[in-house]
């Protein structure tokens, strides 16, 4: 494992075989993925090794989509499948949205104040869950955007 001088005891695992070898570590660690939705990559192996364990936590940093394995972790599910296989969430989950790069609701806003609504011919909702951009869709048709869509997978707009 290489070992990064700015951060200490930091070490970057790139290989497969070096992030297998993660899972044989007795010492208390922390391996931080990229894999916020945990429906692929190594996180998967690693979640599958240490999630039965109530010594260990998980967290969560950013959002996650409904029906990923994040998103039933974040929401307290006890069972959860990994590679096809049942498996006993044991271990302490915790999530924190602080580190999240989408902009929220009151951001979006603040962004489209900037915009002048009798300019902008459409806004299209595409990245969200239903239960908060429908809501959305309504608060900016309010504020005077008229042409405010939530499309459905496959709708065509012509633009």
């Amino acid at each position: 494992m290489n070992s990064h001088h700015k951060f200490g005891k930091l070490n970057y695992v790139r290989e497969v075989e070096k992030s297998k070898k993660l899972n044989d570590l007795k010492q208390p660690h922390i391996i931080i993925s990229a894999s916020g939705m945990a429906e692929g990559g190594r996180i998967l192996h690693h979640l599958r090794n240490n999630i039965e364990n109530p010594r260990n936590l998980v967290l969560f940093v950013g959002y996650a989509a409904h029906y990923t394995l994040a998103r039933k972790l974040m929401d307290g599910e006890k069972r959860v499948r990994i590679f096809g296989e049942e498996h006993n969430v044991r271990c302490k989950i915790r999530k924190m949205d602080d580190f999240s790069a989408h902009g929220d609701r009151n951001e979006l806003i603040e962004y489209l104040k900037f915009q002048n609504p009798e300019k902008l011919k459409k806004i299209f909702l595409v990245h969200g869950e239903e239960d908060q951009a429908m809501p959305f869709q309504k608060l900016l048709t309010e504020r005077g955007y008229p042409a405010v869509f939530y499309p459905e997978l496959g709708e065509v707009y012509e633009i």
